[in-house]
């Protein structure tokens, strides 16, 4: 099996003239970057725009990576730089991404799917409403699952500052979700129609059946 190359060691490849080599830099990334660019734009057009632009940025730059940090961690922080920058130039409307389709288990049924759309989308409409600060480390650490070194770095703060925030974010979240669920107990455990239709069929099927033998 062959040795799937580091990050390093594609960026060495690209500043030795083989530039295509930077769309695995891209593809291996853009999940930790597009969460990253999100957190603080939130807007999708805008947030693609950031995209773009650090990438750019990031390979305009490339022979200034000297290695001290991870490259994702040098990539993201230069991401994250980029969606600040617009956000103090003019500050966009927020817009939900109604995803979530990642969460559904292959094998679970539509309702199952549903509530798991329904589930994530209320995750995302909480993190949503965090302070831009908070927000940041919460996605970066409990969603792209970065270290606290690594969300320090990136974010250009300590790690004690990275584990206060995480703290709160997690408080806000809790008490924020609660409020959703409460809200919407009324709501659990439905009986939609296609479950509806089968078990209606299938009782009077059996009915039918045994009033023809009776």
């Amino acid at each position: 099996m062959a040795e799937i190359p580091s990050d390093e060691a594609i960026a060495a490849l690209v500043l030795a003239g083989e530039v295509d080599r930077f769309e695995l830099l891209m593809r291996r990334h853009n999940q930790r970057i597009y969460r990253a660019v999100r957190s603080i734009l939130r807007d999708e057009a805008e947030v693609e725009e950031a995209m773009q632009q650090a990438y750019v940025s990031a390979f305009e730059h490339l022979a200034q990576f000297r290695g001290g940090a991870r490259f994702s961690t040098w990539l993201t922080r230069i991401a994250v730089h980029e969606a600040l920058c617009r956000v103090r130039r003019a500050r966009p409307l927020v817009a939900l991404d109604g995803g979530g389709e990642s969460m559904a288990a292959a094998g679970a049924s539509p309702e199952e799917r549903a509530a798991g759309r329904e589930l994530v989308g209320l995750l995302e409409e909480a993190i949503d409403e965090l302070q831009e600060g908070y927000r940041t480390v919460f996605v970066l650490r409990e969603v792209e699952g970065l270290g606290t070194a690594d969300v320090a770095e990136a974010l250009s703060i300590s790690e004690d500052a990275v584990k206060q925030r995480l703290h709160r974010a997690k408080d806000q979240l809790r008490q924020r979700l609660a409020a959703r669920v409460e809200a919407q107990a009324g709501g659990a455990f439905r009986f939609e129609a296609p479950r509806c239709n089968r078990v209606v069929a299938a009782v009077l099927a059996r009915i039918r059946v045994g009033g023809r033998g009776a």
